[in-house]
């Protein structure tokens, strides 16, 4: 079955005003802080186990992308917002590395393909953008800016 990524991640209208901001530099050791981060916003919005880990996951993967391929070690910032609104939670990171929107080239793993024969990368980028229930990317003067949402349950 071939997935079809505009209904996998649609953009997102802007989310809410954040409830909370984290500014952190662009390195590996800062990747425990960003899921803290994460976690807290979760807490938070009493978001179910299953929804916590697919933000989570996705947050992981989009931080650490940012870090390696993005700065490709050089000097940085990575500014991580987070909010709740009735319906999501969300995630949104804002970088200065140079432009790229993460779902470029982008494609399901190649399951028929054997192990030792399958290109290296982006089966990580995969997981984790589809684990969410939405993803947008913008390039905003100049700044990388994605989003990342997992819907809420409806109370009752």
């Amino acid at each position: 079955m071939a997935l079809d990524f505009g209904a996998v991640m649609p953009e997102m209208a802007e989310p809410a005003l954040p409830q909370a901001t984290l500014h952190v530099p662009a390195e590996l050791e800062q990747l425990d802080r960003i899921a803290e981060f994460v976690l807290a916003l979760c807490a938070e919005s009493r978001l179910p186990a299953d929804s916590v880990y697919r933000l989570r996951l996705a947050a992981d993967e989009l931080a650490t992308n940012i870090v390696m391929h993005g700065y490709h070690g050089a000097p940085g910032e990575i500014v991580v917002a987070g909010g709740i609104t009735p319906a999501r939670v969300w995630v949104r990171f804002e970088d200065d590395a140079p432009a790229f929107d993460p779902r470029q080239g982008m494609q399901p793993p190649a399951l028929d393909v054997p192990l030792a024969e399958r290109q290296v990368g982006g089966l990580g980028v995969y997981l984790a953008f589809t684990a969410v229930d939405s993803f947008s990317y913008r390039l905003v003067s100049g700044h990388n800016v994605s989003t990342l949402a997992v819907n809420r349950p409806p109370s009752g």
